[in-house]
């Protein structure tokens, strides 16, 4: 693994203790140029994950709080007049940061969630139409609850898709647990962290991540594993060839993690349920609001497990 790498992702597990998996997925976001949500409640460390990130990356951070009255221009920016120049004056919102944090995205209204489309896809910004591009690395973290449905608007499969990886932290082990609380205190802040690696280093990893080598074999069964999600009884829609092409660069984001300049298998295996779990949209007899994430890592396993491994 490239040395700025590794110190990045032994700093994480000092900030995060006991979540090796999560950090790892969030690097593979990261690498791969892909945004990731993470499903769970509070206080896990989501907003820990992502300004350890912000701080150890020496990027530009900005965590945008999303509520049911958050506007677009609250999030993108918005064109103001200037009458001693005569001409509209963009003031930029806070989409135009490295990182992002959309903290419960899905308190905010459809509207105000389909102004990021552009933003998290495209990476630019459309306001009175002229175009702003935004700055490079851009990586956006989202989270939402899970279990608190008061409030809330489910994200639309248009804007999950956008999504590469979704992931949950998940409680803290015991002992995990045990070394936090004789080694933190409350409201403890991360600041005192001190950059590892910058944003020039970040755009230097994702050609390295472009180089690494996929056979042809793999690509066919990265391939049938997407489309048997299509043609499952179980499923009203599977994953998307926008899904294909993000399994595809995360399994190179992870052999890359794993010092590897070629994907194998496993590489696949280990990615495909945080790519894809969050795209499957089930039939709504079979759908159980309170399982749907654990319905869909079940499926995928099933999935996974039915498609033969090339030799």
């Amino acid at each position: 693994m490239n040395t700025q790498l590794k110190l990045l992702e032994d700093k994480l597990n000092q900030v995060l203790i006991g979540k090796q998996d999560a950090i790892r997925l969030s690097l593979v976001g990261l690498l791969a140029r892909g945004h990731i949500i993470i499903e769970d409640i509070p206080g896990i460390g989501k907003t820990t994950l992502a300004q350890g990130l912000a701080r150890l990356i020496d990027l530009k951070f900005q965590r945008i709080q999303f509520t049911s009255d958050i506007l677009p221009s609250d999030i993108l920016g918005v064109a103001i007049y200037k009458p001693s120049k005569e001409e509209f004056e963009f003031k930029p919102g806070p989409i135009f940061n490295s990182l992002v944090l959309a903290d419960e995205i899905n308190r905010a209204s459809p509207r105000t969630q389909s102004a990021l489309l552009e933003a998290m896809q495209e990476r630019q910004v459309t306001i009175e139409g002229k175009t702003y591009p935004l700055p490079e690395p851009f990586f956006v973290i989202s989270t939402q609850n899970p279990i608190e449905h008061h409030g809330t608007y489910p994200l639309p499969d248009s804007q999950l898709d956008r999504f590469l990886l979704s992931f949950s932290l998940d409680y803290p082990s015991y002992q995990s647990e045990l070394t936090i609380l004789k080694t933190r205190n409350y409201g403890q802040s991360i600041n005192q962290l001190q950059p590892v690696i910058t944003a020039k280093d970040v755009l230097a990893l994702h050609e390295a991540v472009d180089k690494v080598k996929l056979d042809d074999d793999l690509f066919e069964y990265l391939l049938k594993i997407v489309q048997t999600s299509r043609n499952h009884p179980r499923l009203r829609l599977g994953a998307s060839p926008r899904a294909s092409l993000g399994l595809k660069q995360a399994s190179k984001a992870f052999a890359f993690l794993n010092a590897r300049d070629y994907v194998i298998p496993d590489d696949i295996k280990k990615m495909s349920i945080p790519v894809l779990r969050h795209r499957l949209v089930f039939k709504q007899e079979m759908l159980d609001p309170e399982k749907r994430r654990e319905q869909a890592i079940m499926l995928l396993k099933e999935i996974i497990d039915q498609i033969p491994v090339p030799i």
